[in-house]
């Protein structure tokens, strides 16, 4: 038998211990040298590890004992610098085909959060993480994390924050990898295993790489690292060790085909034309389609998308859309769209995949070769042809989507770089095409800039857009051609105590993007927010202090349109325990005779008719805590004063009153979520959105005279969603969405004086049963359905009813799918 050497100890014992003092006090120390990036050697096993090998919460056996170990985790959050409250250890080694990592934690086990749920459902539990910066750029890394029970999330970790994703993580990134965990009686133990075939990099011999381990304890709002990732530096991967070890490894020749087969039977009204609606339907309708991947030269991807299906894609997360005077932003969910999206971001939102609403065929080229990074996308859109009747001349149009970046590294976490958008319309002539350039500068490890400047060229005359309508009230153009620049810079510094976000944005008349989402035009904004952090040692409270936001819009003539103030005080305690405490926000907003125009308000369309000046305050607090075990609760209430954006408008030649436009109104709004875990495996998720809008005693006082007995209600806007999921193994789940939705405004049929919107209910129901054998491999069961208080008149239209329900779609659908990986 092979004499097996005890296991390397990162770092080793003797640097743990404090330097002995100096008994001489004549003998001055010498300057302390400057700290060197930790480094780690991990070395080439035979064979994998087994997750049994470590169960003793010590390596057992051949194998496990020659991994390397690493110890010395120390806590970012609550308490920078000081040691992990629970020990914990991690060993790391590889061979021909993985890369493994076994963490041991120790714990109270009564006191550890390890519960079975679904892929990605990780946020209330213990956790722990990798991080893998392939190519050592300081930019970019793989994360793969999992809780104490094996149950798998993984991400790309941006340096640059992009509000897109909310923050540094991309979740939208799976991959093919294999983990495992199990609660022992000192703790728990996590074993994973990445394969080189998952990952890219860099064709060399000898791989140099960035590696960040990490340890979450749930109940403590812990965070805690190796190496030491600090709150006093801006990003993660600057602070990165260096790992060294890997030496004759390669993706392989990575071809991955993932074929899948849809049946489906459904019912649903099809309201192309309003005057003429009816059911479609079909007792059984089949549907192929592939998905495929290339590898080339380790670094390059090629995805391929043919005839895509999203049918298994969870409905969207509630949102309050009524009464909101810009279009609100809904992430994108479609699996083809998310992968690899962070090569295309920039500082402005100028891909927003969303707008491709039903494609064909996709192609995408993205990855990295030395300094350069590459993205390169190509789609088509059948969704204007498909928005339309089929007598339209427009029927079965489509539209073409085109997107390439580069961008280049310079200094050590730095880059330039350039976007160009193209959206071609040929069947109508239309275009619409963005090009520019952007920039990330990192000054040091607390201050960074990001910058962007673009410009845009249009020629649109709206018949191709019936799914998509892109202007915003500041649009200006010369007919239907439509140009003009773009800029914006942000100023960024990140610290454990002081932070500040600032930013400008301008953005012309003429600019319009359709591949991406700007809902604002003819603008000139500035930003300047502060925070200041409070972090005590001891006790319930981790963190809290002030912080505030100014904010000043003017659009290109020099006119002021909004001006914002925005103090607020943060708490966070013990048990990802968050308050947040609005005292008093004041808005101004200004509304000119093109925005009146716009919104609908035809008899302020005139400039005679002058602007209107809007003044705004808001007040609120919310709280939200996983204190409980099997918990998690939040919620929020704002008061305050907002407008009426969905006003009665009156129409010519009828003359103009204070109400029949946008007008000054009480506004509420509320939150409340219940995350409540009754057993492991069964999680339910309750959220309850309110928006109240009630008349002023001014414009109470104005109705009665013409309405006797009408009350200060505008509207109330419910929506209430139950969200179960029930993971009965690793692979097969059950998940059941109930959202049920209530405006309650003008009576239909009657009307109200003091808005268009009528009553509308709907009731949705969205079950999945799901059996995934890891990304790509997987048979999915759904049915879907929706009910609204609607009356269908063949030949007149579709209206809103007082009472009774409709069936306007429901579906069922098996779908399965198998990645072949060579």
């Amino acid at each position: 038998m092979q004499e097996t050497k005890p296991s390397p100890q990162y770092p080793p014992p003797s640097a743990q211990l404090p330097e002995p003092p100096i008994k001489n006090p004549d003998v001055q120390p010498a300057p302390k040298p400057e700290e060197a990036t930790p480094s780690l050697i991990i070395p080439r096993l035979p064979s994998a590890p087994a997750l049994d090998d470590f169960l003793s919460m010590q390596p057992q056996g051949g194998i496990a004992q020659q991994m390397a170990k690493v110890t010395g985790f120390t806590q970012r959050n609550p308490h920078d610098g000081e040691a992990v409250s629970e020990p914990t250890d991690a060993y790391l080694a590889y061979d021909q085909k993985n890369l493994y990592v076994v963490f041991v934690c120790f714990d109270d086990p009564s006191k550890v959060r390890a519960r079975m749920s679904a892929r990605e459902d990780v946020y209330d539990d213990d956790e722990v993480e990798v991080m893998l910066d392939t190519f050592h750029d300081r930019r970019r890394a793989y994360a793969f994390q999992t809780t104490a029970l094996g149950v798998q999330w993984d991400a790309i970790w941006t340096e640059a924050a992009r509000d897109e994703i909310n923050g540094n993580f991309d979740t939208s990134f799976d991959t093919v990898w294999d983990s495992r965990g199990k609660v022992t009686g000192q703790g728990f133990v996590v074993w994973i295993a990445i394969p080189f075939k998952s990952l890219r990099f860099a064709e060399t011999k000898a791989q140099e790489w960035g590696i960040v381990l990490y340890r979450g304890i749930s109940r403590k709002s812990e965070d805690s690292f190796w190496p030491h990732i600090s709150l006093r530096e801006q990003g993660r991967l600057g602070q990165a060790a260096t790992l060294y070890g890997l030496e004759g490894i390669s993706p392989g020749r990575d071809i991955e085909l993932i074929p899948y087969g849809l049946a489906r039977s459904y019912r649903a009204l099809d309201t192309r034309d309003l005057t003429n609606p009816y059911f479609q339907h079909a007792d059984l309708q089949g549907q192929p389609g592939m998905d495929a991947k290339f590898v080339l030269h380790d670094h390059f991807t090629i995805d391929m998308t043919a005839n895509p299906d999203f049918s298994q894609v969870e409905s969207e997360d509630p949102q309050i859309v009524v009464n909101q005077r810009y279009a609100v932003y809904f992430p994108e969910k479609r699996p083809f769209f998310l992968e690899n999206e962070d090569f295309f971001r920039t500082p402005m939102d100028l891909f927003f995949t969303r707008s491709i609403g039903d494609p064909s065929a996709g192609i995408r080229l993205t990855g990295k070769d030395g300094p350069y990074s590459l993205g390169l996308m190509s789609t088509d859109d059948r969704s204007p042809g498909l928005a339309v009747p089929d007598y339209s001349q427009y029927s079965g149009i489509r539209s073409y989507f085109t997107i390439a970046r580069v961008s280049r590294d310079i200094f050590r976490q730095s880059s330039v770089g350039a976007l160009y958008t193209d959206w071609e319309c040929p069947a109508t002539g239309e275009y619409n095409r963005i090009g520019g350039v952007d920039t990330r500068l990192k000054f040091n490890s607390t201050w960074s800039l990001d910058g962007q400047a673009v410009t845009t060229s249009s020629n649109l005359n709206l018949n191709c857009e019936a799914n998509l309508y892109p202007f915003s009230s500041g649009n200006r153009g010369n007919g239907d051609h439509y140009a003009g620049p773009a800029e914006k810079l942000e100023l960024r510094r990140d610290g454990i105590h002081f932070a500040y976000d600032g930013f400008y944005n301008d953005i012309t008349p003429g600019f319009v993007s359709i591949p991406g989402f700007i809902n604002r035009v003819d603008i000139r904004e500035t930003s300047q927010e502060v925070h200041y952090r409070f972090r005590p040692r001891q006790g319930w409270i981790l963190a809290w202090g002030p912080a505030a936001q100014v904010r000043y819009d003017f659009d290109h003539t020099g006119l002021r349109l909004d001006t914002f103030y925005h103090p607020y005080f943060f708490v966070r305690g013990r048990g990802q325990t968050l308050i947040l405490i609005k005292p008093y926000d004041q808005f101004r907003e200004r509304l000119r005779p093109q925005d009146f125009c716009f919104y609908g308000f035809s008899v302020y369309c005139s400039l005679s008719s002058g602007d209107q000046d809007y003044h705004e305050h808001e007040s609120g607090a919310t709280i939200q805590t996983a204190y409980l075990k099997q918990a998690t609760l939040a919620a929020g209430y704002y008061w305050g004063d907002g407008v009426n954006f969905v006003a009665q408008p009156d129409l010519l030649p009828a003359p103009a009153t204070p109400y029949n436009r946008p007008f000054l109104a009480h506004e509420d709004n509320a939150t409340a979520s219940v995350t409540f875990r009754p057993i492991k495996p069964l999680k339910i998720e309750n959220t309850y959105l309110f928006e109240r809008l009630r008349a002023t005693n001014n414009a109470l006082t104005f109705e009665q005279a013409h309405f006797p007995g009408i009350g200060r209600g505008i509207l109330n806007d419910h929506i209430l969603r139950s969200k179960w999921n029930w993971q009965f193994t690793p692979q097969l789940s059950l998940r059941v969405i109930l959202q049920y939705n209530a405006l309650l405004a003008g009576t239909p049929g009657v009307g109200s004086p003091y808005t268009y919107e009528t009553t509308a209910r709907e009731f949705n129901t969205d079950v999945l049963v799901t059996y995934l054998v890891h990304p790509g491999t997987a048979i999915y069961v759904g049915y879907n359905s929706d009910l609204q208080n609607l009356n269908v008149q063949q030949g007149v239209g579709v209206f809103n009813t007082a009472k009774g329900y409709l069936n306007d779609s429901r579906q069922f659908f098996v779908k399965a799918s198998y990645m072949f990986r060579f």
